[in-house]
């Protein structure tokens, strides 16, 4: 996600400053290279030497006359973004204001001076949040487009945000962001069909496929809309849906004035009249399954120019089957392109699929992390 890209991390003090340590490993491990800069206060929380382990290189504690701000964030310097974690009440007001008395401050001048891409995280407690100054300083460094990690609001503290969140933030801010502007809806995930109140028909897909697509539209700039059976993710407008029928419905909803649909999910192929009450165990049993309405299909009617991305699962099949399951699809629903795998990749990390279109059929091979990386880039390709 990160990879090649140099991030300059600025630690102010605030406690959540010993987060700063596990989330400069957390950006290396995602391919970045960081190197360090604390405030006088961040150094009263944190020594320098463990974020100097953190990063691999020295930390920028003091601006001496090597002018460290320009080096790391001018316009010919070494950071492609200037990440602020944690940020205080006190640096975002100084940052709002360009008041640079601090090793941070004065790389953030610097940066928006020079159009370096900026990333905000703030910490503090939650009245200090809430300050008519404090969010009204938010409210104007936004205006330069400087991206804001919400803080997680609890035990009366706006504590600072996930790792997974701020690197997805700092991704966005490097990226050339293709569908910004965009409106992306995304399936993901296994539905349940209810036999009775404690029983239901399902499978096994994890989700890891739509979530990876999902946070790679995001990386790349749109709006995305998440339909599964899951939990609120950082990078999507979650909608919980069930059941087959449930996921069809927020689709067809969801889609109105979206741009597009990638339909990741493995949405159940037939559903059953549910029992109101538990069905008793231990006796023989028989289900009358109904199909369930394709989902692609509901979706056309309904949107019959939306671009739509397909998957398609089959087990044990030949590259030449899968082609020819996917292009069945593909042609019937006036697809965009088909997403085409086997049934053994699920719940893994690695993957291998064929990107199939009407007159072709691309190999990937790699994780799920990257193949949702090409979905998204095929797809904004598509909406060009």
């Amino acid at each position: 996600m990160l990879e090649g890209v140099n991030v300059a991390l600025g630690v102010s003090g605030s406690i959540a400053a010993v987060k700063t340590v596990e989330l400069a490993h957390e950006l290396r491990r995602r391919g970045a290279e960081v190197r360090g800069v604390m405030t006088g206060s961040a150094r009263g929380i944190v020594h320098p030497w463990a974020l100097e382990y953190a990063t691999g290189t020295p930390v920028v504690t003091e601006i001496t006359g090597r002018v460290e701000h320009v080096e790391l964030c001018g316009r010919e310097g070494w950071a492609d973004v200037l990440l602020i974690a944690p940020a205080t009440a006190n640096t975002v007001g100084k940052v709002a204001a360009a008041i640079d008395d601090s090793t941070v401050t004065t790389c953030a001048t610097t940066a928006l001076g020079a159009g370096v891409p900026v990333v905000v995280a703030p910490a503090m407690h939650e009245p200090m949040y809430d300050h008519p100054g404090v969010l009204d300083a938010i409210d104007r460094v936004r205006e330069w487009d400087v991206a804001f990690v919400d803080p997680r609001i609890e035990e009366g503290k706006a504590k600072i945000a996930t790792e997974e969140a701020i690197c997805l933030e700092v991704a966005r801010a490097v990226d050339e962001r293709p569908l910004a502007g965009r409106r992306i809806v995304v399936t993901s995930g296994a539905t349940s069909e209810r036999i009775d109140p404690v029983r239901t028909l399902s499978n096994r897909a994890s989700g890891r496929m739509g979530r990876a697509v999902a946070r790679a539209c995001y990386v790349r700039g749109a709006d995305v809309t998440l339909l599964h059976d899951g939990p609120d993710v950082p990078y999507a407008t979650v909608e919980r849906v069930e059941s087959a029928a449930e996921m069809t419905a927020a689709a067809v909803e969801a889609c109105d004035g979206a741009d597009a649909l990638v339909s990741a999910a493995a949405i159940s192929d037939y559903t059953v009249e549910a029992s109101d009450e538990k069905i008793r165990s231990g006796q023989r049993l028989s289900l009358d399954l109904e199909p369930t309405p394709k989902l692609i299909d509901t979706v056309r009617e309904s949107h019959p120019d939306l671009p739509i991305v397909g998957f398609k699962l089959e087990t044990a099949a030949s590259d030449e089957a899968l082609v020819e399951a996917a292009r069945g699809p593909l042609s019937r629903t006036g697809l965009a392109f088909v997403v085409a795998n086997d049934a053994n990749v699920m719940g893994e990390d690695e993957t291998r699929a064929l990107v199939v279109r009407a007159d072709d059929a691309d190999e990937f091979v790699g994780t799920k992390e990257g193949l949702g990386g090409r979905v998204a880039d095929e797809l904004a390709r598509e909406l060009a």
